[in-house]
């Protein structure tokens, strides 16, 4: 398994998310600023579906559309994947999978073609999404060619 995201990383994430949901009507700052720290993340982690051999990741459905649940931690993962009831009903360990940035971005993007709408973050805790087709931004505040 991958080394986990550090644990101030992601609180940093849970007081944007509190941002966010304080944030006035259409006011997109925290919004911005909790997905740069999606970015700032060495991995996205991902529930595992399928096969071992060709896992892909687990998505719910949404009124836009099919969308791929990020965690920022495996502990976030495998504690939704319980709590969504798609782990190990005794509680045991749930396949996981890591995919270091900035490539997680490129490996989410992929899923367009297979009609998926978008990416949600730590669902269902925080639950925040991005279409897939905004991806490029997020891409952009890592290469430093996006404002």
């Amino acid at each position: 398994m991958t080394r986990d995201n550090s644990p101030e990383m992601v609180a940093e994430l849970d007081r944007l998310d509190q941002a966010v949901k304080a944030a006035p009507a259409g006011d997109t700052t925290a919004q911005i600023a909790l997905w740069r720290q999606a970015t700032s993340l060495e991995h996205w982690f991902f529930i595992a579906r399928g096969p071992a051999d060709r896992p892909r990741p687990y998505a719910v459905a949404a009124g836009q559309g099919s969308m791929i649940c990020l965690y920022s931690s495996a502990a976030r993962a495998n504690e939704a994947a319980l709590g969504l009831v798609v782990g190990d009903p005794d509680g045991g360990a749930v396949p996981l999978f890591g995919v270091p940035m900035p490539a997680a971005i490129d490996y989410v993007a992929s899923f367009g073609e297979a009609g998926v709408f978008g990416v949600t973050l730590d669902h269902p805790r925080i639950g925040h999404y991005i279409p897939l087709a905004n991806l490029g931004l997020l891409k952009g505040w890592i290469e430093g060619t996006a404002p």
